[in-house]
């Protein structure tokens, strides 16, 4: 019977014998912890104003134009990539050799969509064989290399518009061929000196090779230029 009367008795019925002193405090509050800010919320660029963002771009760009003119063993072009670099300057590069003239007929520089396509078309090739030979930077690292290092190109165009401002006789040509043959060393120098480490070392004279063949081109292009009101000026016709 005895086994019988604990069965039947509820399962907590001993919990209301329990008391519970009055200096033991049963009020509180349930808090949860906030952990520090992570390091995306400090660096987040969605409540900044559109023009500390332009800016910023703009310095990051800066700063991967001083490593090509200076180009040294850094992974911050590698790291830090970005296409807006690599435009801008096919852009002005295809915008200086179109000539400016208005008559596509008669312009002496290939157009606009020509330069666009041989600088991209070209990359991309550069890039693909990289990668097909065991390369182990990305595909967009490689683009925005390559495409940086067309600034001693670009510089040596403007320098050549100008030396054509004064004629297109013998010395300019020599003045122009120096100066784009510096530039193509300068550029081919600058790709290598960023892509070559990340190629294994029996296959890197493979991959140099298509980056000298992607600038030599380019320079060919500049150092062949010749404004289209030149041309008109010769051609004294009736």
């Amino acid at each position: 019977m005895a086994e019988v009367d604990e069965a039947s008795k509820p399962l907590f019925a001993g919990l209301s014998d329990v008391s519970i002193s009055e200096d033991i405090p049963v009020e509180g509050e349930i808090t949860v912890p906030v952990g520090s800010p992570s390091h995306e919320d400090e660096y987040s660029t969605l409540d900044e104003p559109v023009k500390e963002t332009i800016l910023r771009d703009l310095k990051a760009v800066g700063k991967k134009f001083g490593h090509v003119m200076y180009p040294k063993k850094s992974t911050t072009l590698l790291r830090d990539w970005d296409l807006w670099g690599p435009l801008l300057l096919c852009v002005t590069l295809a915008l200086m050799l179109q000539g400016g003239s208005a008559d596509s007929k008669e312009d002496g520089g290939p157009q606009f969509a020509e330069v666009f396509v041989i600088i991209w078309f070209g990359s991309v090739i550069i890039t693909l064989n990289s990668k097909l030979l065991g390369g182990t930077i990305s595909f967009f690292q490689s683009l925005c290399v390559l495409g940086y290092c067309i600034l001693p190109l670009t510089v040596a165009m403007i320098v050549c518009r100008l030396v054509l401002l004064g004629g297109t006789g013998t010395a300019s040509f020599i003045v122009r061929f120096i100066v784009v043959v510096a530039s193509f060393g300068w550029s081919t120098f600058a790709s290598t000196a960023f892509l070559a480490d990340s190629q294994p070392p029996n296959r890197k004279a493979l991959v140099v090779y298509p980056v000298f063949l992607f600038y030599f081109v380019i320079s060919w292009m500049i150092v062949t230029f010749s404004p289209s009101h030149s041309d008109g000026a010769t051609d004294t016709g009736p």
